[in-house]
């Protein structure tokens, strides 16, 4: 494979071959050319799911079985799947080129402007480009080239994507090991102490910006205390230090804001956004700069294309996003998602008082939260009987009671990559209170079994750990 002669000698498989495509085939081509060890967890958590149709909250499996998505793709599904909407839009451009980098594009051109409506404040200038690791990478060198300095300060518990910029200022120390030395000059503080905050501010005289997610995703969906953005902003203003919002996962009505940020009123000099940008159809991010950051950075013939994209604002994404913007606009759905998710949010909290494996319930519009106890912590037999391997089952154990509410009730969620006993929920912005009080249901319905989760828990570990015992 790979040589000439293999190449003359192989038939290429297409779109259909993908749809006809057997359970045992799927999974031998995983296996072979993608990822062993992640289908090997998928199948373990029992989360292994083919899913062949999707539509608004809903998607459908190969035996035509009905789930709820309230996972959302992370966020990025706040239209819900395959938005008729935004198809139709972006179905207009279909003979419009879709890449031409000598060129000036209109549908590049009006996103840009209707991001500098919607964001907040004096934000203006937009770069585009194709994920929220990228937009935080170009914000991060924006910074850079606009101050002259390079440290960058960044929060405990935060996730700005994994390639290696964006990775250097992430907090958690397990996607950041193997790939050392770091980008240099990164300092953490903790997410929500300004004291800390205003110790390293006034400590080092090389700081670019700092970084910060108005609601930490990946953290384990973590709010901070009232106040404390406003104040950020200030240090940062008066030091003359560049603020960075990523809003990647908190953007476009997912928080009841247009942006996150808007709730204290903050207007940072660079916003990141992605995911729900692109209608849940397309991939894009973009970041956008104020005038006065934008023109020291990149207001010259010279420098105005130190960073460029490839793909960014081609035209199909660009589509997808003006329509996205529009189907938010007229349906409201930042304000949906407020009413839905203080609903949403009292209905969980309620489960709170009756079941004490369920610590904490937080977020704020349809971002939120369940923190569970952990199970070494929660259940003295699964101690017991798994000994060593706790601290690995804590790994793991979110996503076990997402496997049973898949598995179970038909609802798909998932853990928060820095907090794994936290099981995120942000489903589409258009879902029903009929939606939200069926998970409630269900949700309660797991934990009022927590026997039968434990058990399912100790036989799904030590099938886990009995693997990875084999291969150490």
């Amino acid at each position: 494979m790979g040589t000439v002669a293999a190449r003359k000698n192989f038939k290429l498989k297409g779109i259909e071959d993908a749809l006809e495509m057997s359970d045992k085939e799927l999974e031998r081509n995983y296996k072979e050319f993608i990822n062993p060890y992640f289908l090997q967890l998928l199948k373990l958590l029992k989360l292994n799911k083919r899913f062949k149709k999707a539509k608004g909250i809903k998607l459908w499996d190969t035996n035509g079985e009905e789930y709820f998505d309230f996972l959302g793709a992370y966020g990025a599904i706040n239209l819900g799947h395959n938005n008729e909407d935004v198809i139709r839009k972006v179905n207009m451009i279909r003979e419009t080129p879709n890449l031409i980098q000598t060129a000036i594009q209109p549908l590049a051109a009006i996103l840009a402007e209707n991001l500098a409506m919607i964001t907040p404040g004096d934000l203006k200038y937009t770069f585009f480009c194709n994920s929220g690791a990228e937009a935080v990478e170009g914000a991060l060198k924006l910074a850079k080239i606009a101050t002259g300095k390079h440290r960058i300060i960044y929060c405990k518990g935060s996730f700005h994507g994994k390639s290696l910029g964006a990775l250097s200022v992430t907090g958690r120390e397990k996607y950041k090991k193997h790939y050392g030395p770091m980008v240099p000059m990164n300092t953490e503080v903790e997410y929500g102490d300004i004291t800390e905050l205003r110790n390293a501010i006034n400590y080092y005289d090389d700081i670019a910006a700092f970084i910060f997610e108005p609601i930490q995703g990946e953290g384990g969906i973590i709010t901070p205390p009232e106040g404390y953005l406003k104040e950020a902003s200030e240090l940062c203003r008066d030091k003359k230090i560049i603020l960075i919002a990523d809003e990647v996962q908190t953007g476009f009505g997912r928080t009841g804001y247009w942006f996150a940020c808007e709730k204290e009123n903050i207007v940072p000099d660079i916003l990141c956004m992605a995911k729900s940008l692109g209608g849940g159809i397309m991939p894009m991010g973009a970041y956008i700069a104020n005038k006065q950051v934008w023109k020291k950075g990149y207001g010259s013939l010279d420098k105005c294309l130190l960073h460029t994209s490839t793909f960014g604002g081609n035209a199909w994404g660009c589509a997808a996003a003006i329509a996205t913007i529009e189907v938010i606009q007229e349906e409201e759905l930042e304000l949906a998602a407020m009413e839905k998710g203080e609903y949403f949010i009292s209905q969980l909290k309620s489960l709170m008082e009756k079941h004490n494996i369920l610590v904490d319930v937080r977020g704020q519009g349809l971002m939120i939260g369940l923190e569970f106890r952990n199970a070494s912590t929660s259940n003295r037999l699964i101690n017991n009987l798994l000994g060593s391997h706790n601290e690995m089952l804590n790994e793991y154990f979110g996503g076990m009671i997402a496997s049973e509410l898949a598995n179970k009730y038909r609802i798909i969620t998932a853990y928060t990559l820095n907090n794994p006993n936290v099981i995120r929920v942000e489903p589409p912005l258009t879902l029903t209170y009929s939606e939200i009080d069926y998970f409630v249901e269900s949700l309660e319905s797991v934990l009022k079994n927590f026997k039968g989760l434990s058990g399912m828990t100790i036989q799904t570990a030590k099938n886990l750990f009995a693997k990875i015992d084999r291969e150490a």
